[in-house]
């Protein structure tokens, strides 16, 4: 009895130290390991959707410029001649005090507009297109315009109505220090007498004072405008800049006939760098063969440009534990490129860095590039026409 009582007390009295220590061992090794597999898992999950975020919002940038370089030049291209010319125009809401000066308005008449930025910075791209409905053509004047005129006598004011904006073109397009574009407003006041002030068959007043936010004979030439010049009718007008601001949105602001330089809104968020070079038809034969950044100053120089290339870099939103990017992203351009900055990449091909230096803790993100060539159709098709 007393051998059996001693032998269920030796089977209840527990584990061991030495077997608590192994156990509580193997109980730390085990966390340590579904710990990894976690961190490693989420990290995982992490790089998948923050890339996936960065495809997104790179090509969804990428479209939109894209969607509207395409339409660049629409209504204001007409002329391969007056490419180039610089426009005039000032803006002031009548509702403002009378001391408030004017805004000038001081665009080029040329499709696509790039500002380049310093030292790799983001570009600036400027868009312009005419905003008509239905459609947008020029029309001839008919006889000398003075610098005070109040209307243009045409040959047909077909497709304009009042509020349209309008640009008058000198002679022929050709433009000089003085003879430049001019951007009015079309007003009609419908008075029995005299009827130059109402918008009629031939005539397309401009009259300055009551609601009219642009027009002021200041603007115009000091020879006005001779005959067999011509107008182009904006509509609405649609001058956009996209931009990249300090916050790694691309934004944008537009210029409308309702007024300039509206608050820039955000489209896309990280989006860190905007790149865009001018390719250039430099031999005469119909095709690009050179991209720069060198913008036109000559209506010559401005017939060269065929196509616009842009680049788009977006940045995952998510910024990583560790480094995991170790230099700047790469824009391949093409092994036949003669860019300038270009080295050797992906085999045969050239690339060009694109900045990102200049984001704090830029090596904790990732980048992803997205580029592409837009042919500027309104000045191809409009190449071998004049007004």
């Amino acid at each position: 009895m007393a051998s059996q009582h001693l032998s269920a007390r030796s089977r209840a009295r527990g584990f061991t130290l030495i077997e608590l220590m192994v156990g509580l061992a193997l109980g730390l090794l085990t966390t340590l390991v579904i710990g990894s597999v976690l961190v490693l898992a989420d990290g995982k999950k992490r790089t998948l959707s923050e890339g996936a975020d960065a495809q997104a919002n790179g090509a969804l940038a990428l479209y939109a410029l894209q969607r509207e370089i395409q339409m660049a030049g629409y209504g204001t291209s007409i002329n391969p001649a007056a490419l180039g010319c610089p426009i005039k125009g000032s803006y002031k809401d009548p509702s403002a005090p009378a001391d408030t000066p004017a805004i000038p308005f001081t665009p080029v008449l040329a499709p696509v507009t790039i500002v380049n930025g310093a030292n790799g910075a983001p570009d600036t791209i400027t868009i312009l297109q005419s905003r008509k409905p239905g459609f947008s053509t020029p029309i001839a004047i008919a006889s000398d315009h003075a610098k005070t005129d109040n209307f243009f006598v045409v040959k047909s004011s077909l497709g304009v109505a009042v509020d349209d904006l309008m640009i008058a073109v000198p002679e022929s397009g050709l433009w000089d220090a003085s003879h430049w574009c001019t951007l009015f407003s079309v007003t009609s006041d419908n008075a029995a007498s005299p009827t130059d002030t109402t918008l009629s068959n031939t005539r397309i007043p401009h009259a300055s004072g009551g609601t009219n936010k642009w027009n002021r004979s200041s603007v115009f030439p000091d020879d006005g405008y001779a005959r067999n010049g011509y107008l182009l009718n904006l509509g609405s007008m649609a001058l956009n800049t996209y931009s990249i601001n300090a916050g790694n949105d691309m934004v944008v602001t537009s210029n409308t006939a309702g007024g300039v330089n509206s608050t820039a809104e955000a489209v896309f968020s990280q989006i860190v760098n905007l790149q865009a070079m001018y390719g250039k038809d430099t031999t005469g034969t119909g095709t690009v063969d050179t991209y720069d950044t060198t913008t036109p100053t000559t209506a010559a120089d401005w017939q060269r440009v065929l196509a616009i290339r842009i680049a788009v870099v977006a940045r995952s939103n998510q910024k990583e534990l560790e480094a995991v990017t170790a230099s700047a992203p790469q824009w391949d351009v093409g092994a036949g490129s003669t860019i300038s900055g270009t080295s050797a990449c992906h085999g045969d091909s050239k690339c060009l860095p694109l900045k990102v230096s200049h984001l704090t803790d830029w090596q904790r993100y990732r980048y992803r590039v997205y580029d592409t060539v837009v042919p500027l159709r309104n000045v191809l098709w409009n190449s071998a026409k004049t007004p």
